[in-house]
């Protein structure tokens, strides 16, 4: 039975398994998609798997799987404390603060009110029509970077929900790409069964990485 590709996996213990997941994957099923989800090609051959979190559709980078109950029930009664999400994303346009922070409330997932949400920005490099920037989450609502990028003027490049259409279409005359660029790059937490801290990060995809360098050679960097 085909398993994952072994470079995807970014770390495994008893407890956790965790992996890189690609753009334009699912990670449960879900309608509107045909492809097998992640979650269930990985139980074809990793039957005790858990679900922990999520990443969107278009998100691609670092998720966690349980590989026991006990420690899917910690992290969750953990309310993820101590987790430290890093992304990579291309935002429309040139921010003009280098960094600063986004605290803005969103819609909840589950009920129709508002709730915190508290994001952490800097840009990495700039380039004449778009910023290639980290951002750190303190909190994990539905499309929270996404939305919070919006709200500064400077939403995710290609973002069909909430980019800026006209930016979105003269960037694709000149790079031919359709799809968003978001990647969680980095992941701490402390490990749910021994405390230990756990660092993991996951590498830009090559389409990430070749989009940044056509930035760089349009720029003349």
């Amino acid at each position: 039975m085909k398993d994952i590709r072994a470079d995807r996996i970014l770390y495994q213990d008893q407890h956790l398994f965790v992996v890189n997941k690609l753009d334009g994957e699912l990670v449960v099923a879900a309608g509107g998609h045909g492809k097998t989800p992640l979650f269930d090609f990985l139980k074809k051959n990793h039957p005790e798997l858990r679900v922990v979190h999520r990443l969107d559709f278009g998100t691609s980078g670092v998720i966690v799987f349980a590989r026991t109950a006990e420690a899917v029930r910690r992290i969750r009664a953990s309310e993820f404390r101590g987790w430290i999400k890093r992304y990579r994303a291309l935002a429309a346009g040139r921010i003009a603060l280098k960094e600063g922070t986004i605290e803005r409330k969103l819609p909840a997932r589950t009920h129709n009110t508002l709730v915190d949400a508290v994001s952490h920005y800097k840009v990495i490099e700039a380039f004449p029509t778009a910023s290639y920037t980290e951002v750190q989450i303190e909190t994990g609502r539905k499309h929270q970077i996404r939305q919070h990028l919006k709200f500064i003027g400077h939403p995710l490049l290609l973002d069909p929900v909430y980019g800026n259409e006209k930016l979105d279409r003269a960037f694709t005359k000149h790079f031919h790409y359709h799809r968003f660029f978001l990647h969680a790059f980095s992941l701490d937490f402390p490990h749910p069964l021994t405390g230990e801290k756990v660092h993991i990060e996951a590498g830009l995809p090559p389409s990430f990485e070749k989009a940044l360098r056509e930035l760089r050679e349009k720029s003349g960097k």
